[in-house]
């Protein structure tokens, strides 16, 4: 079971603050919610939070109405400030975040 994924365009995550009572999954469309979960500790684990951090960044890019390549740019840059602030400590939260800039940066 994984307790993070990205399916049908949505983040799927196991509620972690639930267990070990319940086994709860809860979806998110918009990378406002992914940084909730992750200040609330609905995700947690380094690994789980920096691929939640990442789905968050996919999220911010299908929420984007950006027409140019600058402009999707500053959106993801909004996003990764929010998702970043929930945990800034959070190594593998900074690096998944980065890693996503990198790659839309150099997209053509």
């Amino acid at each position: 079971m994984r307790t993070v994924e990205w399916k049908d365009g949505k983040v799927v995550m196991v509620d972690q603050s639930k267990l070990p009572g319940e086994l709860v999954f809860v979806e998110y469309d918009r990378y406002e919610q992914v940084a909730e979960a992750i200040k609330t500790l609905v995700v947690r684990g380094a690994p789980a939070i920096g691929v939640s951090g990442a789905f968050g960044m996919a999220l911010a890019a299908q929420q984007s109405d950006a027409n140019s390549k600058k402009d999707i740019i500053v959106d993801l840059e909004n996003a990764k400030n929010v998702l970043q602030k929930t945990r800034p400590t959070a190594i593998n939260l900074k690096w998944g975040l980065e890693k996503i800039m990198d790659v839309a940066c150099k997209a053509d």
